[in-house]
């Protein structure tokens, strides 16, 4: 009888995300074990748990999944779990907090594509304005953003200290400051949105922070808006939420692309990655870069 394949999800939250559950089944795993509340010192344990409980061809039908809310907890998390594998006894771990990575990732893949499609160029030396950077999909696209190229990263949120602090964090623990991810707060916001050539609203559900006025003092060098925000009114002004690179209302250059869209690649991006480690004999690690990996061949396909 074959071992059955079973994904153990480790998440700090108090629940774990049913979407995940879903999304790990639907990729082949034949059972998805939730871990809740899990706190950095319980994942050694967990992981030495699961793989000393199974033969050295049982642990290659298992696989760690970390959730949460927290893009650095993740990855402080995939961390102890790489570190915690005994040879032969070795699994594969995905890190996708709040579908954060495989999110952003999808979002810069789809900003990416749209800037070759509609204006012949990518993101190298842009101007990348991220609205809700201090979160988990904000902070994780501006990392993206800024390895991709982007010459100037600013993440807005509620408080300027805290987004200092965040884009700090970003520039010291991922090599963004390469070329620097800068925080400032969002009533900031008026005074830099002129300069953006991409803007990202990674912002509360149901929250305009691009409004009409904004559009406007952008029009003349804003290129490509994206918006991970499904639920009315959007986040940016005159952004479709079924939008895939649609022209914006106001503006006389700039291409949007709604929550729905990126939607699409974020779910093809965790189905891919999540049958990469079901699939594969061999341990791999995968957090936000693979899935920017992914996602951008995901784009090229459409």
């Amino acid at each position: 009888m074959e071992k059955p394949y079973i994904l153990h999800m480790f998440t700090p939250a108090k629940n774990l995300s049913p979407f995940d559950v879903n999304m790990a089944l639907d990729a082949g795993w034949d059972n998805a074990v939730g871990y809740t509340n899990v706190e950095k010192d319980d994942v050694q344990a967990l992981t030495q748990d699961a793989i000393f409980s199974r033969s050295p061809s049982g642990v290659k039908r298992t696989g760690i999944f970390l959730g949460g809310r927290d893009m650095h907890m993740a990855m402080d998390m995939m961390e102890i779990v790489q570190e915690s594998m005994v040879p032969p006894f070795q699994v594969s771990c995905f890190a996708d907090p709040s579908g954060a990575f495989t999110t952003a990732a999808g979002m810069v893949a789809c900003v990416e594509q749209a800037l070759k499609d509609k204006h012949d160029t990518d993101l190298t030396g842009k101007c990348v304005i991220v609205m809700g950077g201090t979160g988990p999909v904000g902070s994780t696209a501006a990392v993206l953003a800024a390895k991709a190229g982007a010459s100037s990263v600013k993440i807005l949120g509620r408080k300027k200290d805290k987004s200092q602090r965040v884009a700090a964090l970003c520039n010291s623990e991922y090599g963004a400051d390469l070329l620097g991810i800068e925080g400032e707060a969002n009533d900031m916001i008026d005074g830099i949105v002129g300069k953006a050539d991409v803007i990202l609203a990674c912002a509360a559900a149901g929250v305009q922070v691009i409004t009409e006025e904004h559009i406007k003092n952008a029009a003349t060098n804003l290129k490509v808006a994206a918006d991970v925000n499904a639920v009315p009114p959007s986040g940016i002004y005159g952004l479709d939420v079924m939008g895939a690179c649609e022209p914006i209302e106001g503006s006389t250059n700039a291409f949007g692309i709604g929550a729905l869209a990126i939607g699409n690649v974020k779910y093809q991006t965790q189905h891919r990655l999540l049958q990469e480690m079901h699939d594969r004999d061999d341990p791999i690690f995968l957090h936000f870069e693979r899935a920017f990996e992914v996602a951008r061949e995901i784009v090229k396909e459409k």
